[in-house]
């Protein structure tokens, strides 16, 4: 069952998905849509402007940074969702790109809100993951509008961008699936501290990868550059992703290795990392 933070965020991304369509509907309704919009920029900045008037009214402390959080990504949807559907060509790969983006963050929330809510915090959106994170999502968007501007041809959707698609659905999939197995022993940050109740998880996805939350996060954000066809972000994606898994992984291992010593050294040797190039902390085998 949902946590109470889990339900109202399942409730205000909803809310905020269904109020950022409404300017594209009604002005599908409306032959003439300048009675409605000038500017349906505009018209989405102040609506949603107005509904985050009412979000310090309603909640407080944690609960108002989790329905801040929700709703901002559910609109971010919902305009991507208009992008991909009514925008230029050139553009549409840009909505799928956010829609993506946007349920990745969410779903990291919602799924820990269902399989451990005693860990929830502000940070389990991953929105300020880290800097490195906002720096290269930074700079996909400025190759993107660069290259989308002298070379509009190069951004409208093809094999590449649907592969990427399919890739980072899949990517997704796989990580909610380790969640989803791994339960209340999953945790967004490294523990440096074995608990009374953490137990190796060694069945389902995590028969076939060590660390099946990795892979899924590796393909999921090399997807979403294929997604944008940003030939230098996908590389510049591919080299930071890997390098950080390949630190992460190394230190996540030895911390496990002191936790469960032989019965991971066993299972480190049945089960690769799942990550290519990527050995994990290997130093007892």
């Amino acid at each position: 069952m949902f946590c109470r933070e889990g339900k109202l965020s399942l409730l205000f991304f909803s809310a905020a998905i269904i109020i950022a369509l409404i300017p594209e509907l009604v002005s599908r309704l409306e032959p003439d849509k300048s009675i409605y919009f000038e500017n349906i920029w505009l018209s989405h900045i102040l609506q949603y402007g107005f509904c985050n008037l009412f979000l310090p009214l309603l909640f407080r402390g944690f609960e108002y940074q989790v329905v801040l959080r929700s709703t901002f990504l559910g609109y971010v949807v919902g305009i991507g969702i208009t992008i991909f559907s009514t925008a230029l060509p050139s553009w549409q790969m840009f909505g799928a790109y956010m829609i993506l983006l946007a349920i990745f963050h969410y779903s990291e929330f919602l799924s820990i809100s269902l399989v451990n809510p005693a860990s929830l915090s502000v940070d389990t959106f991953l929105l300020n993951h880290s800097i490195a994170y906002g720096i290269a999502a930074s700079f996909s968007w400025i190759e993107y509008v660069i290259e989308r501007h002298f070379f509009p041809e190069m951004k409208v959707a093809s094999y590449v961008s649907y592969f990427g698609i399919i890739l980072s659905i899949l990517g997704e999939l796989l990580r909610k699936l380790a969640i989803f197995t791994a339960q209340n022993n999953f945790n967004h940050l490294v523990q440096s501290e074995k608990k009374k109740d953490h137990v190796l998880i060694t069945h389902g996805v995590y028969a076939i990868f060590r660390h099946p939350s990795y892979v899924g996060w590796f393909y999921w954000a090399l997807g979403t550059q294929l997604i944008l066809q940003n030939p230098l972000s996908t590389l510049a994606y591919l080299i930071s992703s890997w390098r950080f898994f390949n630190d992460r992984i190394f230190l996540e291992e030895l911390m496990l290795c002191n936790f469960f010593g032989d019965e991971y050294i066993e299972y480190q040797k049945r089960v690769p990392t799942g990550l290519p190039f990527i050995s994990g902390n290997t130093i007892n085998l």
